[in-house]
């Protein structure tokens, strides 16, 4: 559980009782269940993280709605775009091990993180880890109803694959971006989970990626 979730509860639990108690027990119900509701929001469940050699994993819980070839910065990288409802875990892990090299927090509009403006657009957290020689770029981007986004490290820091590194509060949505030569092992529509589901494999420099692999044309259909 998240530290976040029992101060909501809390406070939550603390305005039924009084609401309770001064006007009618019935009146209750609406903060009570409002606190049990962060209590399930804010969950933290343990993962399996997968120990293959390269793999990328998640950074949260959700839908995979996006699956393409950007240009950054004059180089293709491959871009995998995940949707977290409000339902979904909202704890983010880093995708692979390596030292974080760049913390950006970019303000920015609420657009509904299923519209692919949001990548550009909306308030996000960009963060570069580089390790084993490559890079990867993810990016907590706030939605529609999101209003906050926590991350704890900070540049310098060690991460490892599928350590937990923040969250972002109610929906939102997370973009990872990394070598287009990699292996891709997710497509639109699939479900995948935070530090546990693998994203695609890299590819040692010079070596190039075709086993397993589908096509970021397949993916966007």
């Amino acid at each position: 559980m998240v530290r976040d979730g029992y101060l909501y509860a809390l406070a939550l639990i603390a305005a039924g009782i009084l609401v309770g108690w001064f006007l009618q027990p019935a009146w209750a119900l609406a903060p009570l269940s409002l606190a049990l509701f962060f209590l399930w929001f804010f969950r933290d469940p343990e993962r399996a993280i997968p120990d293959a050699a390269g793999a990328v994993v998640s950074p949260g819980d959700g839908k995979v709605t996006d699956v393409s070839i950007v240009t950054v910065g004059g180089e293709e990288q491959a871009r995998i775009s995940i949707f977290l409802s409000v339902f979904d875990v909202h704890v983010n892990r880093s995708p692979i091990a390596g030292v974080v090299r760049e913390v950006r927090y970019q303000r920015g509009q609420f657009l509904n993180a299923m519209n692919q403006a949001s990548a550009e657009r909306n308030e996000q957290n960009v963060v570069r880890v580089e390790g084993d020689g490559q890079v990867v770029v993810f990016k907590q981007i706030a939605g529609l109803l999101a209003r906050r986004i926590v991350f704890h490290p900070k540049v310098g820091d060690r991460l490892e694959r599928g350590q937990r590194v923040g969250l972002i509060k109610f929906g939102s949505r997370v973009d990872v971006l990394f070598d287009a030569a990699a292996a891709l092992q997710v497509k639109v529509g699939d479900r995948v989970r935070g530090g546990a589901s693998v994203l695609a494999y890299l590819q040692p420099k010079g070596e190039l990626a075709t086993a397993g692999r589908y096509s970021a044309t397949e993916g966007a259909r």
